[in-house]
């Protein structure tokens, strides 16, 4: 079920029909619900930093935020409150979702119900 705003924040990756990734849907950045969910990280993990510090493109894991996977099913379980749908950690596209910032509100606008 996608809402109205969801269809806002898509774009066609193309227009050609021959293009590699042709008919592939591309969510775009969204620097307001990227300082929210900043906002949600620095709070349920309680990081020593403010929301705006958090790159939206730097790895959440590792050299990046250095979240390590008790951080990540912490935030899985207020992205989930919050917006209304499940965070499964048996999911096998976690890696992708759980990449950046930017990848998880990515995953957050296309599958939000509030």
């Amino acid at each position: 079920m996608q809402s109205q705003s969801t269809g806002a924040i898509l774009a066609q990756a193309s227009s050609d029909p021959s293009a590699p990734g042709a008919g592939a849907v591309v969510a775009q950045p969204q620097p307001d619900l990227e300082q929210e969910v900043a906002a949600l990280i620095v709070e349920a993990i309680n990081l020593e930093m403010a929301p705006s510090e958090i790159d939206p493109e730097a790895p959440l894991f590792g050299e990046g935020l250095g979240l390590d996977s008790i951080d990540i099913l912490e935030v899985a379980l207020v992205v989930s409150k919050k917006y209304g749908f499940q965070l499964r950690s048996d999911d096998s596209n976690n890696t992708r979702i759980f990449q950046s910032l930017r990848s998880l509100c990515q995953h957050i606008a296309l599958n939000r119900l509030t």
